[in-house]
């Protein structure tokens, strides 16, 4: 069930992440994260909280046309059967690129073992993607070499407090309920932002959206600019602007003017501050904020949060 896979979320920061064909595994300092969906998120929180470590996401098949010779090429799919990131391993192989996989398993592991490829092992708790967060981040900073966050996400297990963060979450989806929820951050906290849109896309089953300040400022808050002939168009969004102590100081004074705008303009603005003592739990707290507020916003409108049926018709539908 959701509930309990975002309560018991803390303790898959105990998980101990091995590297499996280790004889064949070669340690880089640059890297490329191939994945879709949940099996790329990892990826995302570790460019927030580790912005100095140059990783590169790639969503889609193949590899991008760039030179990719000093880079791990890391395979993530937290299936193993993703067809993206199958096709983007083999063109790694075909390549001849060092490649480590992260997988519960599927034929992404099957593949790993075939060629003789590092891999990692994810644990099969029969949970979603989105909901293996943890699992997933402690594999990858162990694939990219990052002993000291490794060891510092250790913290999380017992710092994270999932139950506390339940009310705050219930609550949000009762004042967002009947609206859709734009949601806005720094860019330097893209991840937050668009993950919070995606846990309310899959688990809330409801429209969400996300953009990033300062670049919004150049464009999208045109679209706001209300008049009696497009009001319309607009009654139904509602506003939520995550923000970060440590974001720019021009930023944080970029979100007060715009939330003073949108409210003339009769917009409703929710302000949501990160809190915690390290980016790593600033991070996963608001997370954990997001994962009650598509719980109980699946739970208000009598869906059912854990599975994604669109997106299981679609696969079949492709083929």
């Amino acid at each position: 069930m959701m509930d309990q896979a975002i309560k018991d979320f803390a303790k898959q920061f105990t998980y101990q992440p091995a590297i499996e064909n280790q004889s064949s595994f070669k340690p880089m300092n640059k890297f490329i994260l191939c994945g879709m969906g949940g099996s790329h998120l990892c990826g995302d929180l570790f460019r927030t909280i580790k912005p100095d470590v140059d990783l590169i996401i790639h969503s889609n098949y193949g590899l991008p046309q760039i030179d990719l010779s000093d880079r791990l090429v890391v395979a993530s799919s937290y299936s193993g059967n993703t067809e993206e990131t199958i096709d983007a391993f083999e063109s790694a192989i075909e390549k001849g690129l060092p490649v480590i996989v992260i997988s519960v398993g599927g034929k992404l592991i099957e593949l790993a073992k075939m060629n003789k490829v590092a891999y990692i092992q994810l644990p099969d708790t029969d949970i979603e993607p989105r909901s293996a967060l943890g699992f997933s981040f402690r594999a990858l900073l162990l694939a990219t070499g990052q002993q000291s966050l490794l060891e510092q996400s250790d913290q999380m297990a017992t710092v994270l407090q999932p139950a506390a963060l339940e009310q705050a979450g219930k609550a949000l989806a009762s004042e967002f309920n009947g609206y859709v929820p734009i949601i806005y951050s720094s860019d330097q906290n893209f991840a937050l932002a668009y993950n919070w849109k995606i846990k309310l896309n899959e688990t809330g089953k409801i429209p969400a959206f996300y953009n990033l300040l300062p670049e919004l400022n150049h464009n999208e808050m045109n679209g706001f600019d209300v008049n009696k002939k497009t009001k319309d168009l607009s009654k139904g969004f509602k506003f939520i602007f995550l923000q970060d102590s440590s974001d720019h100081p021009r930023v944080i004074k970029r979100f007060l003017v715009l939330e003073q705008q949108y409210k003339s303009r009769r917009f409703i603005v929710k302000t949501i501050e990160t809190k915690g003592k390290s980016e790593m739990e600033r991070v996963f707290s608001s997370l954990l904020l997001a994962d009650w507020f598509a719980f109980y916003t699946a739970k208000n409108y009598g869906l059912e949060a854990e599975q994604v049926p669109m997106v299981e018709e679609f696969k079949k539908m492709i083929g």
